[in-house]
């Protein structure tokens, strides 16, 4: 990522001491920052934003550092770095093991901080990259996976985040078959998001104020009322030559 200021930090720590300074430091060097005290609250920043990286505190209460490492890696969330205790190598080698991409001891100056920051983000890939770049056409819109696009034949573009690309994608796979809010959790998210299967509503929302005309009454995301939903359009596979 080229332009820093396209990068967008989460910082995730319950100690309020750490996160606020830390974010304000790095909104000074040009990131835009979101903080977040818990594992609850990092889940919704990921699925709602497009989080460029992740400052993740190993140790915290309630699903620690180590767990949430682990949920970003398997769902191809963005890098993390892990914030440590100094005498703890067993908290970096596991982190490193499950997939974090670099670390950093407690207490640390925040300009190595911004330095790792920068390294990491030169090193991995941006989403977009990461992403098989499937074009699909379906009423009107144009969906671009590895860009996380939809582009419609008026010209509009929509923006997704993560998770809502990863759920259209689902439904596009599926046209016109009714999809359980398990079988989308299944598909989307994986088994560890059982106990959230109410966010599948949440996103329908929010993908429907994104591409229906009238999101009150969406004709594009139905919803079945056996406890699904569909996607009401014929689909077809576009040939990246005629975009």
């Amino acid at each position: 990522m080229s332009d820093i200021s396209e990068a967008q930090v989460l910082i995730v720590d319950d100690e309020r001491d750490i996160r606020e300074p830390l974010g304000q430091y790095l909104r000074s060097k040009g990131f835009r920052v979101q903080l977040a005290a818990n594992a609850t609250e990092a889940r919704k920043a990921v699925a709602e934003s497009l989080i460029s990286i992740v400052i993740l505190d190993v140790m915290m209460p309630g699903e620690d550092g180590l767990s949430l490492c682990r949920w970003l890696v398997a769902n191809d969330g963005p890098p993390v770095i892990l914030l440590t205790a100094m005498a703890d190598d067993t908290d970096r080698i596991v982190g490193l093991e499950i997939g974090a991409d670099d670390y950093l001891p407690k207490p640390f100056n925040p300009r190595e901080l911004q330095a790792r920051i920068h390294a990491v983000l030169r090193r991995v890939p941006p989403p977009a990259n990461r992403i098989s770049n499937n074009l699909r056409r379906f009423a009107g819109w144009v969906h671009e996976s590895g860009a996380r696009q939809l582009r419609h034949d008026d010209g509009r573009q929509v923006e997704l985040t993560t998770t809502e690309n990863r759920l259209l994608e689902v439904l596009l796979e599926h046209p016109r078959k009714v999809l359980s809010r398990s079988s989308l959790l299944d598909l989307t998210a994986g088994r560890e998001a059982k106990a959230y299967d109410r966010a599948i509503d949440n996103q329908i929302s929010r993908l429907r104020r994104k591409i229906e005309a009238d999101p009150q009454h969406p004709a594009l995301l139905v919803t079945d009322w056996g406890g699904g939903y569909a996607l009401a359009a014929d689909v077809e596979n576009v040939d990246a030559a005629e975009q």
